[in-house]
């Protein structure tokens, strides 16, 4: 009988082990999945410009792959001489909520409205000193 129980018991311990193990699993998976929060709507293309005036190197491409993951399209990203101490997000097309959205997907920042035809995006993105990219790397 007492081996009986001792089996029991064991396969038991077991069984809860491998219940936490694999909910633990999928809660990672889960957290993994979600990603960042989407900003764009889908099956609206929002043409962004990032432009890096700041004198740290390569945080144009770090804003790229963050505004990408927050389901822009980003179509140029660059480097501009002159510095700028904060981020500003300029309307290109009249469509002042696409530049919201933008703001908000790089973590806040000042918003103007300068519509520009010649231009074919929508929102330009003039990264100052203010802005700092996410702690987690995109794309190792």
């Amino acid at each position: 009988m007492r081996v009986g129980t001792a089996a029991i018991a064991a396969t038991l311990v077991v069984a809860v082990g491998l219940f936490w193990r694999a909910h633990a699993e999928r809660s990672a998976l889960g957290e993994l999945a979600a990603g960042p929060p989407v900003f764009a709507a889908d099956g609206e293309r929002i043409r962004v410009e990032v432009i890096n005036a700041t004198r740290v190197r390569g945080l144009a491409r770090r804003a790229t792959f963050a505004l990408r993951d927050a389901g822009f399209d980003v179509v140029r990203y660059t480097t501009d001489a002159d510095a700028r101490d904060s981020t500003l997000v300029l309307d290109r097309s009249g469509h002042p909520e696409w530049a919201r959205r933008v703001a908000r997907a790089l973590g806040g920042a000042r918003v103007e409205s300068r519509p520009d035809s010649s231009r074919y995006l929508d929102v330009t993105v003039l990264l100052g000193a203010d802005w700092s990219p996410p702690s987690k790397p995109f794309h190792p």
